[in-house]
């Protein structure tokens, strides 16, 4: 497979190491220093391409990829507010996208569990919840996009939770999510249950990017002739 690579920071370079070994090729590197070598022609020589870029210009790289007919696995996060104008041309240049707010598996696995105890929890209204989250120093979003995935699970299963705030004390209706900075840390996520008597907590913790890279390529080779909008639900069936 030809990948071209839409943004080359860490993460970029730990997909290329995995996609190499494994026998694909990267046609394409883009960062912010060569962003006019990301043409249409130029896309056209890779058979997918992998976006790990800033959600300010995530609109413009996918489009690009969708008027190419190139397939796009986006691993930007934080990029909501284009969701559905992204997918709307998605759909009118019948490409095909797939996006995930973490490609890990573990982290995959990790939402159904979460979801599965906001399901036995929420007869206990006793029990306060609250999720923490600890990134890398230079991530730009906070929270994380796993973050708010997991705070959406959550509401999902239990309606005394209206939305969740950024903050770590918060109304009682408000899911409070505290987001911590640190140099050099992967990912860690946990969602604590607490009430005067006991807690529970749930917790994964990254040790290092592979997992993150290896699933986003997995994706792109799970894409390969498909049409249509996918997350890692459909990869995982789950």
């Amino acid at each position: 497979m030809k990948i071209a690579l839409i943004g080359y920071g860490k993460m970029g370079k730990a997909i290329e190491q995995i996609a190499l070994e494994k026998g694909h090729s990267i046609v394409l590197r883009i960062n912010s220093s060569n962003q006019h070598e990301l043409t249409i022609e130029n896309l056209k020589k890779a058979d997918m391409a992998i976006e790990f870029s800033t959600p300010q210009t995530i609109f413009n790289h996918v489009l690009l990829c969708f008027k190419a007919g190139v397939s796009v696995v986006i691993g930007t996060t934080a990029w909501s507010a284009f969701k559905d104008k992204i997918e709307q041309q998605c759909e009118a240049y019948q490409g095909s996208m797939f996006y995930a707010s973490n490609f890990s598996l573990g982290v995959n696995l990790f939402f159904e569990l979460n979801s599965y105890l906001a399901s036995l929890m929420q007869k206990y209204p006793q029990y306060k919840i609250t999720l923490s989250e600890i990134h890398h120093t230079t991530k730009l979003d906070a929270p994380s996009g796993t973050a708010i995935s997991l705070a959406e699970g959550i509401m999902n299963k239990n309606k005394h939770y209206t939305g969740w705030a950024n903050n770590k004390i918060t109304e009682n209706n408000l899911l409070p999510i505290e987001s911590i900075r640190a140099p050099d840390v992967p990912g860690t996520h946990q969602i604590s249950y607490a009430s005067t008597q006991d807690v529970i907590e749930i917790k994964h913790t990254a040790i290092n990017r592979s997992g993150f890279a290896s699933g986003a390529l997995m994706a792109a080779e799970w894409l390969q002739g498909k049409r249509g909008i996918y997350t890692m639900k459909d990869l995982l069936a789950l």
